[in-house]
């Protein structure tokens, strides 16, 4: 097989396209032409012979060969175009448009294949992007709170005198009607509920804050099902209580926790603050830097790309809802979404989407930035994992399914986000600096079953 590559002229920037002409020998169609007879043999009745039985010499007299050669056609052409786009490292986003012009009926055979191609972009400014992050800084006051959440595991509820504040527990009869009945599951006594939870109703929060035993509150809410109409809510505050956390001393410390001192615990509780705070650290400042640069692409986005990444980004949707046993619908009135709302935040990500895309890969063709092979080998080799396969047997396939070329493309532009963070103003909300150590380059894992490569169809098409 032989194939030629040239652009199509007078296509738009956005909307290039490309033209394969491939040619094929016909000692490479036989294989498709013995299948497609011997699927014809299953089909055809020839006296003296059972079902799949008959010599094909014997069926293409009394048959012809056309039908055979037609047959291996369909099937064996959009397979050599794939080989084709492949072998030439065509980034296809697109069905092609395939035509015969020679040997349809004997000998070699040539086609052609039209085909759109992901379009390039020019990007400006993009060496001077300036990306405010969070501070890492873990303060003084988020130490002492999350030893407050700590020592409220152990804490004991008392009765106040006193009006309810946020936080407190209140004791209460409460009853949910619609129409005079009560709702089932909105009806309960002596109920313990911690204000400013939201567990039942925002407005329920609303009326209990500042209420004394003995107050009743009516009000009326939404359902928590979107679908229902609205409760009455008749609410009798019976008691008012307060969490009292345990006094902080080495003594409840060690009987309480794995360390035995105040400041082992500080001191533990500082360290994971801290690491928390440096890995949102880290990852904000690998998003900004593209959320920056999107900002930056200020070409029309050609409707195909954002229609394929809107596909994807639903199909992801969709597949990470079925493993948690949620279809989208119950999903959508969970959140209190309905589908136009939903299909409209889609295709704006799926548009910040593309952009980044193609703005990350002009980073990458303007700064020549490559990724070297051993990382490429590292990466298959962590898509391996304990597979029973060789590196070059693994690489070999990726090769032939087309998505090696796009794993390069995948490190390569791990590489562009690293080259600008490097190049970037990173600084905290106040304007200070972020030290360098976040801004440091990743060690890239590369998890390809990630990435969606559906833009690259290498089958299943029909020619004229």
């Amino acid at each position: 097989m032989k194939a030629t590559l040239e652009p199509v002229p007078d296509t738009p920037d956005l909307e290039p396209k490309v033209k394969l002409t491939v040619q094929v020998e016909e000692v490479e169609l036989e294989p498709a032409i013995a299948a497609a007879w011997k699927e014809i043999a299953k089909e055809v009745k020839i006296p003296g012979f059972r079902p799949g039985k008959a010599p094909r010499a014997l069926m293409e007299k009394q048959i012809g060969s056309g039908y055979a050669r037609a047959e291996a056609l369909n099937r064996a052409i959009p397979e050599f175009y794939g080989e084709a786009i492949i072998e030439n490292d065509v980034d296809v986003i697109a069905q092609p448009e395939l035509d015969i012009t020679d040997g349809e009926e004997s000998g070699d055979v040539t086609f052609t294949a039209v085909v759109g191609v992901r379009p390039s972009i020019n990007i400006a400014g993009y060496g001077s992007l300036r990306v405010e992050v969070p501070s890492p800084e873990v303060a003084t006051e988020d130490i002492d709170a999350q030893i407050d959440r700590i020592r409220s595991q152990y804490g004991e509820l008392e009765v106040v005198e006193r009006a309810a504040a946020s936080d407190d527990f209140v004791t209460v009869d409460i009853s949910g009607t619609q129409d005079g009945e009560e709702v089932d599951g909105l009806t309960a006594d002596d109920y313990l509920y911690r204000v400013g939870s939201g567990m039942i109703a925002s407005e329920l929060d609303e009326n209990l804050l500042g209420a004394s035993a003995g107050d009743v509150v009516e009000f009326t809410a939404e359902h928590p099902d979107p679908e229902q109409d609205d409760v009455d809510f008749r609410v009798v505050v019976k008691e008012v209580k307060e969490r009292v956390l345990p006094e902080l001393t080495d003594e409840w410390v060690a009987e309480a926790t794995e360390f035995e001192t105040v400041e082992q615990l500080t001191d533990d509780v500082r360290s994971r603050l801290a690491e928390g705070a440096e890995n949102r650290t880290r990852g904000a400042v690998r998003t900004g830097v593209v959320t920056e640069l999107t900002q930056l692409v200020d070409e029309e986005i050609p409707e195909s790309l954002v229609s394929a990444e809107m596909s994807s980004q639903l199909q992801n949707v969709i597949m990470r809802l079925q493993q948690q046993g949620i279809g989208l619908d119950d999903y959508l009135r969970v959140i209190g979404q309905d589908q136009d709302d939903f299909l409209t935040g889609l295709k704006e990500s799926a548009v910040d989407g593309v952009k980044a895309d193609l703005a990350l890969r002009a980073v990458v063709a303007a700064e020549q930035i490559v990724a070297p092979e051993d990382e490429v080998d590292h990466a298959i080799e962590h898509m391996i994992g304990d597979a029973d396969i060789s590196l070059d047997d693994a690489r070999e396939q990726l090769r032939r399914g087309g998505q090696l070329s796009e794993l390069r493309s995948d490190l390569a532009a791990q590489k562009a986000i690293d080259w600008l963070v490097a190049h970037a103003e990173v600084v905290d909300p106040d304007g200070n600096a972020i030290d360098e150590r976040f801004l440091q380059p990743l060690e890239h894992d590369h998890d390809h079953d990630d990435h969606d490569h559906g833009d690259h169809d290498h089958g299943d098409h029909d020619h004229d």
